[in-house]
């Protein structure tokens, strides 16, 4: 095995194992945020994508309502993903489960996208907010650490 062979092998290892972390998208029919434009969030816009605009990272299909919204994400992907994969925020948060969301539902804090589950009765997104959305992200960012290394 050359010198040259061998850095590619490590370089191409390296990449696969820095970018399949985050894979654990909550996916309905392959699609990340139910097909819902995660780009469109940050202009408080709630569109579903369109079936020619996607594009898929880490294993799950991004749809878009347009172009220009298509090209941000390629662009700045991790700027736009939802946090926990895509899986209600709340969920995440309380017990580190990993629930449904309503894509209809959702909240921009500190410049990322959390989603939540809301049927019937039950809006988390209110939970999230009168429970202490701090205190919760914080814990949701432990529970999924604690997920995502479970997947590994």
């Amino acid at each position: 095995m050359t010198q040259k062979f061998f850095i590619r092998f490590l370089i191409l290892f390296i990449t696969i194992n820095a970018f399949g972390q985050n894979a654990d998208f909550n996916k309905k029919n392959g699609y990340a945020a139910e097909g819902y434009d995660v780009v469109a969030y940050f202009d408080q816009q709630v569109q579903k994508g369109k079936e020619d605009l996607v594009y898929v990272y880490h294993g799950a299909k991004f749809s878009f309502s347009t172009t220009s919204n298509l090209n941000k994400f390629k662009s700045a992907p991790d700027k736009y993903v939802p946090q926990y994969g895509g899986w209600c925020a709340y969920a995440i948060g309380k017990s580190g489960k990993k629930v449904k969301i309503d894509p209809e539902t959702y909240e921009i804090r500190d410049g990322k996208l959390y989603l939540f589950y809301n049927f019937r009765s039950t809006n988390t997104l209110e939970k999230w907010i009168s429970e202490g959305p701090e205190t919760l992200r914080d814990r949701a960012d432990r529970n999924w650490t604690k997920i995502v290394d479970k997947g590994k």
